[in-house]
């Protein structure tokens, strides 16, 4: 019985790796869509989006299952805890993805972004993809260090957010139209909140590694 259990163990740390990975496919092509307004792209994201929503909602039943069957204590009961909530993380990170490849979508031809706000969504954008990567890495190989490296990249990411705001309430460089306004409120609040749900997984996994609770 304690080797089903292991087993049974892998495959939802494995569930979390590949839901990580769909995410991280995700922000990688929403941002090129993004970026270069391309539909067909964008459509592929917000297609892609079922897969993530129907691998979490498996992965949710079958840590519900264990927990129900094996009644895990100490660190086996730690990874169910943390599982349920960085499944919700992830899912919640794709949805944002997809937002940012409707925003391409409802503007196109056109693109999302006026030529003043390019340079500092290229590196939101840059962010975003190294924080999914290193979603992916810390799910697979557990390493603390990474924890941190996350969190840098979030610090890195609010500041870049606070500068979007600050430029569109300059007088001095506005959007040329008010819709874009709009655009780039929503796209930099995306981008951001991304951020955050990675330093949420990153939490949830110190918890398990450490046993200690999360933190604010």
């Amino acid at each position: 019985m304690r080797e089903v259990f292991q087993q049974e163990l892998r495959e939802i740390q494995d569930g979390l790796v590949e839901l990580a990975e769909l995410v991280q496919t995700a922000i990688t092509n929403a941002t090129a869509a993004f970026a270069g307004s391309d539909v067909a792209l964008a459509e592929a994201v917000i297609e892609s989006d079922e897969n993530v929503d129907r691998l979490a909602a498996t992965l949710d039943e079958k840590v519900t299952d264990v927990l129900a069957r094996q009644q895990p204590v100490a660190s086996d009961l730690r990874l169910m805890v943390s599982s349920l909530r960085m499944s919700a993380s992830l899912e919640r990170m794709a949805d944002l993805a997809q937002h940012i490849a409707q925003l391409a979508r409802y503007r196109y031809p056109e693109q999302v972004l006026p030529e003043n706000f390019e340079k500092i969504f290229r590196k939101m954008s840059k962010i975003d993809a190294q924080m999914a990567q290193k979603i992916v890495a810390l799910l697979r190989q557990q390493d603390r260090s990474t924890i941190v490296q996350i969190r840098d990249l979030d610090d890195d990411l609010d500041e870049l957010h606070s500068k979007v705001f600050e430029r569109v309430l300059s007088d001095s460089i506005n959007p040329a139209k008010p819709e874009h306004i709009v655009d780039v409120v929503l796209a930099s609040r995306y981008h951001e909140r991304f951020g955050d749900h990675a330093v949420a997984i990153a939490k949830q996994m110190d918890y398990f590694l450490s046993g200690q609770p999360v933190s604010a």
